[in-house]
């Protein structure tokens, strides 16, 4: 490339918040930096939950923008619209957010209001969207593609496991675990009804369950009432040592959109059940995940894979899940090294001479006149579901970020 590019990375949780959206984002930012053509800035670590988070990056190094989680970044983003503010804005979006809503009061209602939201905001913001799965909803000019990887540190583990295995060690002495939040919509409901359903198949299996969560308490207690051996642990690391030992991984889960816990199992080499859906899509052609229709099928997948060995991860297989790769796929989906300039309005023309590209760009800009006075409104924030004061960063924030209290927003308050 001629020059290098400029790339701001938004997203919407930061460490040490173990969460796939605040760690995926920095091993993004780390993987295209890697080759040098794009520069990567450590003053702007900083994730700023109120106020319009464009000020942070300069007018003059403003090139691309990828927003992680574009629609939750834009419900009440009030500010310079993202497509004005860079050249070319990329959306990657993570999360599920219509099937965390049906499982809420009222929540038909709210995932048929929230669909249209989200459409509406990356229509308005986004240049391009990258959806994970097709588990996630159809969004206006969106492509599927699984752009995230691994931790280096789990393909080790995977390789140091073959290398135990064929040097006639043993390389797998436990059987069964599941490691995620510990919320009831994070696979526990599930999992819960696939074992209490077959407790008679199950009778000699133990199964362990790693994670911490507001739900905890009560995952415990539900799980407790199973004739089975289930014994329930705090959350730690995946790559922790605890872990390399398990052979099955099983994650019924059907919220996730990608399953960070998944590709990382893959990669240590275990076997992984998990369940036939849009969100598991990239792992059919790992050999060593198996997938299932009904919970007959579940558990006969879980015991065949207690009494089998994993396939060992090819060379291209190793790789596919490797940031390297990710990120290769990444710069191809988001069309990277292609350059983007968004047409200026043509001047006026007869009114029957203008075309449907037109009226379409007059719509959007009108649309994103509306979302920002309505967002702009402490009132309607506040109605439709924003905290309270989160327009505007106040001084102290701005203060404890070492970024200077603007001289515009001290005048506004005075």
């Amino acid at each position: 490339m001629a020059r290098k590019q400029h790339i701001a990375i938004f997203t919407t949780a930061s460490l040490p918040w173990m969460t796939g959206t605040a760690v995926n984002p920095l091993f993004r930012a780390a993987y295209l930096a890697k080759n040098h053509e794009r520069e990567f800035s450590k003053d702007k670590r900083s994730i700023l939950p109120v106020g319009d988070i464009t000020e942070m990056i300069p007018d003059e190094v403003a090139e691309i923008a990828i927003l992680e989680e574009p629609e939750h970044l834009n419900w009440y983003h009030h500010g310079r619209r993202w497509k004005t503010k860079f050249q070319r804005v990329i959306g990657v979006v993570h999360t599920n957010y219509l099937e965390y809503v049906k499982r809420e009061k009222n929540g038909q209602i709210q995932a048929f209001l929230l669909k249209y939201v989200n459409s509406w905001v990356i229509q308005i913001y986004c240049h391009k969207v990258v959806r994970l799965s097709a588990a996630t909803q159809d969004l206006p000019r969106s492509i599927i593609c699984n752009v995230h990887g691994v931790n280096p540190k789990f393909l080790e583990v995977g390789i140091t496991r073959h290398q135990l295995k064929q040097g006639a060690q043993t390389a797998f002495s436990k059987g069964v675990y599941f490691i995620g939040k510990m919320i009831w919509s994070k696979g526990y409901t599930e999992l819960l009804q696939l074992l209490s359903e077959h407790q008679n198949e199950f009778s000699d299996l133990q199964v362990d369950l790693h994670g911490n969560g507001e739900d905890f308490d009560e995952i415990q207690d539900s799980f407790s009432k199973l004739t089975l051996d289930v014994r329930i642990y705090s959350g730690r690391d995946h790559v922790d040592p605890l872990f390399h030992k398990y052979k099955v991984f099983v994650n019924p889960s059907t919220t996730d959109v990608v399953c960070t816990t998944t590709a990382e199992a893959l990669a240590m080499g275990k076997i992984v059940i998990c369940a036939s859906h849009p969100s598991n899509e990239f792992f059919k052609q790992f050999p060593n995940c198996h997938m299932y229709n009904t919970s007959h099928e579940f558990v006969k997948l879980t015991l065949e894979a207690l009494a089998e060995q994993p396939v060992p991860l090819t060379d291209d297989l190793r790789h596919a899940l490797s940031w390297e790769a990710a990120t290769e796929r990444f710069v191809e989906a988001a069309e990277l090294n292609e350059v983007f300039q968004e047409k200026a309005l043509p001047s006026a023309k007869p009114f029957m001479l203008m075309s449907s590209d037109y009226w379409m760009k007059r719509l959007v800009e009108a649309s994103a006149y509306l979302h920002n006075t309505v967002s702009g409104i402490e009132a309607a924030r506040c109605a439709f579901g924003a905290i309270p004061q989160t327009l505007l960063p106040d001084e102290q924030l701005w203060k404890e970020l070492g970024l200077g209290f603007p001289e515009q927003k001290q005048c506004f308050r005075r």
